[in-house]
């Protein structure tokens, strides 16, 4: 057994991946920590790209980076696994079995010791309890499950190309709930996506005539979080795609015909995806007698150590961080994330030194909303300039860099140029939309 101490990262999102390969950059290659990163997939997908993954405008596997190959290049360890429980009297980690397709054990359940814990498992998608939600709702919580929709959407458009009859009403049209980044990006993904499928040699199906795409949202206005006039110019692009947007509209109950809001009005829809408000994962409520708030999400203090442990750390979507004195909480963002991610990083080192630890203030450097090849809007947030809001060319080029630093953060910029370059390369010879 090491006597080094034991790091363990849970989570192998933008914040928990970033985390330990800065960690097992600093300190796990001059062997003064073993870090260890646990996580229930294989491979890592930035998750604000996996709108464009359930598209098909993303091949996952293109895109992908497989923790092993990441482990072995940043010295840390990867191991695969789901965390279920977590026991801190004997300061470990449970891990339930992995099992293949055939439901046959490949890993055994397991249990991790800790010096040190950062629990950095994200969120899901939150149904609220609405009846229906959970049993004919499409969700873009992983990559397993867009690429899902992705098959899924595929192989009924070829359907409705081959079955010899008219193609019904509502057979391909597609309701969103939820019209925040991922319900407005999936719809003009969508809008691209059917075109393209249409140009390929389905002819049998006009987009204009077969496909209606929906999007619901709750609230007033689409992307609350944006500015008015931004959400106004996202609504009127969206109106330019021919994409139809109910506001004012909550969803009270989803069949498998369609959806049911509160106001009456049913739409009726071969495919409900659902994209509205998130939650922490269910193992974590009140887990090991931790703090939690009523979406499961961990209370965390400015040094984002839990508020009843020192020795547990929490970022991201998992973690209820207060940045104001009205007690809102960090939004739900990869900046945040990554924010975090390098806070904690600083932190561990200086613990390990005996040092006092850093508190955390989230910056918002703004948010960006890309509509495909169509548009892109968003606010930049900048000390000298205030508040800018951006459109067009420059919104997408931002928009573009905020991946783009994920990959430095995880790659250095040497091999994110390369890429960069390696994507370009393929973009020019390989069809602009995944048929398989």
């Amino acid at each position: 057994m090491s006597e080094r101490p034991q790091i363990i990262v849970v989570g192998g999102g933008a914040g928990g991946l970033e985390l330990a390969t800065a960690l097992g950059n600093r300190l796990g290659k001059r062997k003064k920590a073993d870090v260890t990163l646990i996580d229930a997939s294989r491979t890592h997908v930035w998750k604000p790209l996996l709108h464009e993954v359930a598209a098909g405008t993303l091949d996952s596997h293109e895109d992908e980076l497989e923790y092993l190959a990441q482990a072995r290049w940043h010295h840390f360890r990867f191991r695969l696994g789901r965390m279920t429980g977590l026991d801190r009297d004997k300061r470990e980690v449970l891990v339930a079995a992995t099992r293949n397709d055939e439901g046959n054990v490949i890993v055994p359940e397991r249990r991790f010791r800790y010096d040190t814990l950062v629990l950095a498992v994200g969120s899901l998608s939150n149904d609220f309890g609405i009846p229906g939600v959970k049993e004919h709702c499409l969700f873009l919580d992983t990559t397993a499950q867009a690429e899902r929709f992705q098959r899924r959407l595929l192989d009924c458009m070829l359907r409705a190309h081959t079955e010899g009859e008219p193609i019904r009403p509502g057979q391909l049209d597609v309701a969103i709930v939820g019209a925040g980044a991922t319900g407005v990006e999936l719809a003009a993904q969508l809008h691209q996506v059917t075109r393209q499928l249409s140009a390929f040699g389905l002819d049998t199906i006009d987009p204009e005539r077969h496909i209606k795409l929906h999007v619901i949202e709750a609230s007033p206005r689409i992307l609350p979080a944006l500015p008015p006039r931004l959400s106004a110019a996202a609504t009127a692009d969206l109106a330019r795609l021919g994409v139809v947007v109910h506001t004012n509209e909550r969803v009270v109950e989803v069949t498998p015909e369609g959806i049911r809001t509160a106001t009456g009005h049913f739409i009726p829809a071969a495919f409900r995806v659902w994209a509205a408000g998130i939650k922490a994962p269910d193992f974590l409520q009140d887990i090991a007698g931790l703090e939690t708030n009523r979406i499961n999400q961990l209370v965390v203090r400015p040094t984002l150590q839990t508020s009843r442990d020192d020795d547990i750390y929490a970022i991201g979507d998992c973690a209820a961080c207060i940045m104001n004195e009205a007690g809102d909480t960090v939004p739900p963002r990869a900046q945040a994330a990554h924010q975090q991610a390098s806070l904690v990083a600083k932190s561990i080192l200086r613990r390990l030194k005996g040092k006092p630890l850093p508190s955390y203030r989230y910056t918002d450097y703004g948010s960006l909303v890309t509509l495909g090849k169509y548009s892109t809007v968003g606010s930049l947030m900048g000390g000298l300039t205030g508040s800018l809001m951006v459109t067009g060319f420059i919104a997408r080029v931002v928009y573009l860099s905020l991946y783009k630093m994920h990959q430095a953060a995880l790659h250095g910029w040497v091999r994110t140029g390369l890429l960069t370059l390696a994507h370009f390369l393929r973009r020019a010879v390989n069809p602009q939309i995944k048929l398989h």
